[in-house]
């Protein structure tokens, strides 16, 4: 049995939470999210706590209801505080920049490139060499970020290119004579 999935989801103040069937949604100050839970998992708002379990004791729904009370969670936290990726950008003539809805990017191609932002997501350019990705569901800010860093992601001789702030690039040593 899931750890995680024993423990109920406590609604905070603020945040109104339904459960139709297998979608549960949330409201909140920051926007408004929902999840549709896989139908092994059982799904109860009980109290302002809302309780997941599994319908069947097979090992698929074992596994997937810690899953689902994590999204759950997800959920709360986003209409409530939202979520953050920073990215940081390393390299000679590497940087970003907002033009109009769009974020401009110079990594050292022949072009610069140019990444529409999509729906439900805020990016900032604090400086030239940073971004911040923002938003309420958790998957597309990642999903968003990771995208970025794709464009160019660090190499590991230099270490130039797109990376997260906590993320550790291992270098390795160049050519010897």
């Amino acid at each position: 049995m899931s750890r995680v999935g024993k423990k109920p989801v406590t609604v905070p103040a603020g945040v109104t939470a339904t459960v139709d069937g297998q979608t549960v949604k949330m409201k909140g100050p920051k926007g408004q999210l929902q999840f549709v839970v896989h139908d092994d998992v059982e799904v109860k708002l009980e109290n302002g706590q809302v309780k997941v379990a599994p319908r069947v004791e097979t090992n698929r729904a074992i596994a997937l209801y810690g899953t689902a009370r994590a999204q759950v969670a997800n959920l709360v936290a986003g209409v409530t505080k939202g979520f953050e990726r920073k990215l940081e950008i390393t390299g000679v003539g590497y940087r970003a920049a907002m033009q109009g809805k769009n974020l401009q990017l110079a990594l050292g191609y022949s072009h610069d490139v140019v990444y529409a932002i999509p729906e439900g997501i805020t990016i900032t350019v604090p400086k030239p060499t940073e971004i911040t990705v923002s938003g309420t569901d958790i998957q597309r800010v990642g999903q968003v970020a990771a995208e970025i860093r794709a464009y160019r992601p660090p190499e590991p001789y230099k270490g130039k290119g797109v990376k997260y702030v906590d993320e550790f690039i291992f270098r390795k040593e160049g050519k010897k004579k």
